[in-house]
């Protein structure tokens, strides 16, 4: 009689830039899809028509595109950042970015109703906790 012994997978460490570029990749891609399906709310899509925001005031001009623009770009750009940068600037960089769009998200949440929209928004959270967390305990060389 024979045994076998069952195959393990060797589990490999990822490098921590490696982490921190997939974690802002994944939490634009749901940030992305959290905007995209707005648009299948009647208040959005009739705001984006009568030229405001949803069901807010607020105009979409030059102005609102040229900030909501700045405010996606620096996400975006960490996605290369964390592969690009030196290790102590990239992990104040992605302490610093990730603490403040997580509180900018979190805020923007105040009288939000849709379920959707929070947990998008409670996901992109958690995403950027966990790139804090990651960036916080970089592991020093020996």
């Amino acid at each position: 009689m024979t045994t076998t012994t069952p195959r393990q997978y060797q589990n490999t460490p990822v490098d921590t830039k490696i982490v921190l570029s997939a974690l802002w990749t994944t939490m634009l891609f749901v940030f992305a899809y959290v905007d995209i399906f707005g648009f299948f709310r009647a208040d959005v899509v009739e705001g984006a028509l009568d030229g405001t925001v949803g069901s807010t005031s607020l105009e979409v001009g030059q102005g609102f595109l040229v900030a909501t623009l700045v405010y996606i770009l620096l996400p975006s750009l960490m996605v290369a950042l964390s592969l690009l940068l030196a290790p102590r600037v990239n992990r104040s960089a992605n302490l610093v970015v990730s603490v403040l769009y997580a509180t900018s998200i979190a805020l923007l949440c105040v009288g939000e109703e849709w379920a959707y929209y929070l947990l998008g928004s409670l996901v992109e959270v958690c995403l950027l906790v966990t790139i804090a967390r990651v960036a916080w305990t970089w592991p020093l060389v020996a």
